[in-house]
């Protein structure tokens, strides 16, 4: 059954068809990922279906009752709200409990100053701040643009286990691929007005698609076809006047004002060629802090030539100001960075600098230059914005037009025209649709220059990057070959043998007795006699919480935020009672050998 229903909606601005007569159902628990070109309108569909806006034709219908909640790609907020009191009113129902779960949404967010005014807050956090107030109601559909944005790797995580679980529906846009890999059921393609759904994750998707554009392509040949021959059979001369001829004709007319598929246009980049030296880029134990945090401490690094590294860490611990040190934008407190020669930095930063929105958008790139030097020769300024999706309709109309996706695609083709050999990237996945990124790492592959990029993007990092940089605490950072999964692995395995290590360690001076001293009486230790003591208490406390955190379970069962709470807790205690489990195995087993020993 469905719960909400989009019949023959459509919409235009200006000239431009954004949804032309689509419809769609949604089914209780799917999990929608909706993608396409920026610009073809992913997000003017979030804001319909959320009834913010309408469309000019056609409805959305929603069950009876139905609760939506919807996180916007750039949140607003009321004049001087204040962090704790937006995101606990943002619940439908309050009760005690409200605040609570308000402060532990935000903490798992990484917003610990709860009594800060939001006009304070930087980008990345207003976003969180936003998501928080989702969160923690209890909605049956979630409606959410780019809900990844700002969040770092560890929280995006989270919130992928938090979705997955989720009983509801959920409708998203996202360019994040392994997120969308991992989280939806069902794709939403959005392509020239016309909506194309396919039951499956991204993966499925990308072959599903593939498999779609064949059958389009041979129906289209075939139409080619009878066409030609419609056409030879009229040039020879017909006789209209029976009832067979004219429908002949008919079908000529017909063949001949069908139409051929429509494809999405691709970002088509040939690598800009700028001649590098030897010399590259030299950090001789750089050091920054702000006030008290120290964000980078003493980094040590020659980048060689055509080098791909990646930087990866948790919200403000310093990403994004080793960039701009690198980029010499600003200045480090200790140590020095040395450039080449030779070096041209091409610097994209996570925010879009001001375009002057009265500007046309051939202007804005020939400001730069009207021609560039690529492996294939030059390439003009209005050739390079055609390869960036800017048809010539396009380039002579004002910045104002364009969505927050192309502005970002314009600057990242303005970027690309001032020809660096270096390229800096700040979260370049940002607001920038799937097809660009995936022609972007391409791009890349072929790129003669150093890419040095901040992202949290797995996916683009694993096709990016040929070594890690991870902050790891203190400023201090932490080098990985590989991509980012190669990161994961290698992390998890480190974390893994650690504790493995701290295990041996504290069975290591019974063992060291044990082959120094020979064979000894059995005897409990002060600590083992104290823990055989109690163990059994500690068992049935945790029975007991398991009882009580099932119970609450039901009693929570529409709340899904305190749900998926009181669900960590449970595995929690259930780990924690299958540790004291083991343990009493052990102590119990100990403890019949010493009374075995003794009646000896």
């Amino acid at each position: 059954m469905n719960i909400l229903n989009i019949e023959h909606i459509s919409k235009t601005y200006g000239d431009k068809i954004i949804f032309d007569d689509i419809s769609l159902g949604v089914h209780q628990g799917e999990k929608i990922g909706i993608i396409g070109i920026n610009g073809t309108g992913k997000s003017t569909l979030l804001k319909m279906i959320a009834g913010i806006s309408s469309p000019d034709s056609g409805q959305i219908i929603t069950q009876n009752n139905l609760r939506m909640s919807y996180l916007p790609q750039n949140p607003q907020f009321p004049e001087d709200a204040v962090v704790l009191d937006y995101v606990a009113e943002g619940k439908w129902q309050q009760d005690w409990s409200t605040q609570s779960e308000a402060r532990s949404v935000l903490n798992r967010l990484g917003i610990t100053e709860h009594e800060e005014k939001t006009e304070h807050l930087s980008g990345g956090q207003r976003k969180k701040v936003a998501l928080a107030r989702l969160l923690v109601n209890p909605a049956d559909v979630l409606i959410l643009d780019e809900p990844t944005n700002h969040l770092d790797n560890d929280m995006i995580a989270w919130l992928e286990e938090f979705l997955i679980s989720y009983k509801g529906v959920v409708l998203m846009v996202t360019h994040d691929r392994y997120f969308l890999d991992r989280v939806s059921n069902r794709i939403l393609e959005l392509s020239h007005g016309k909506l194309y759904s396919y039951q499956s994750n991204y993966s499925e998707f990308l072959s599903l698609k593939s498999q779609r554009e064949e059958m389009e392509e041979a129906s289209e040949r075939k139409r080619q076809s009878v066409l030609r021959m419609e056409l030879e059979w009229a040039k020879r001369g017909c006789r209209a006047r029976t009832t067979k001829q004219r429908a002949r004709l008919e079908r000529l007319e017909a063949l001949k004002n069908g139409s051929a598929p429509v494809r999405d246009g691709t970002v088509e980049l040939g690598s800009v060629e700028t001649r590098m030296g030897k010399k590259t880029i030299e950090l001789h134990h750089v050091s920054k802090s702000y006030g008290e945090k120290c964000l980078v401490k003493d980094f040590d690094y020659i980048v060689l030539k055509n080098q791909r590294l990646g930087i990866i860490g948790p919200n403000g611990c310093g990403k994004s100001t080793l960039l701009k040190m690198i980029g010499g934008i600003l200045e480090p407190d200790s140590g020095e960075i040395a450039w080449g020669e030779t070096i041209r930095m091409g610097y994209f930063a996570q925010e879009v600098p001001d375009m002057e929105d009265s500007r046309r958008v051939i202007d804005y790139i020939r400001d730069v230059a009207e021609y560039i030097p690529t492996r294939d020769g030059k390439i003009s300024a209005a050739m390079m914005l055609e390869r960036f999706l800017f048809d010539s309709s396009m380039q002579y109309t004002p910045i104002a037009k364009l969505s927050g996706g192309e502005k970002r695609r314009l600057y990242l083709c303005r970027v690309l025209m001032e020809a660096p050999n270096v390229l800096l990237l700040d979260e370049p996945s940002n607001d920038l649709d799937i097809p660009t990124l995936t022609i972007l790492e391409d791009y890349l592959d072929s790129f003669a220059g150093i890419v040095i990029a901040v992202s949290h993007d797995r996916y683009f990092l694993d096709n990016m990057a040929e070594r890690i940089f991870a902050f790891e605490g203190e400023g201090r950072l932490v080098q990985y070959e590989g991509g980012y999964t190669d990161y994961a692995q290698r992390r998890a395995a480190e974390e893994k043998a650690a504790v493995q290590a701290a295990a041996k360690q504290e069975d290591l001076p019974k063992e060291k007795t044990q082959r120094t001293r020979g064979p000894q009486k059995l005897k409990f230790t002060y600590k083992e006699q104290k823990e055989f003591e109690t163990i059994d208490e500690e068992i049935e406390v945790l029975e007991k919480q398991i009882e009580t955190l099932e119970a609450d379970m039901l009693a929570n069962a529409t709340n899904s935020f305190r749900l998926r709470e009181i669900m960590e807790e449970k595995e929690a205690a259930e780990q924690a009672l299958e540790q004291k489990m083991e343990r009493w195995v052990y102590l119990n087993d100990l403890s019949e050998r010493i009374a075995a020993q003794d009646a000896r």
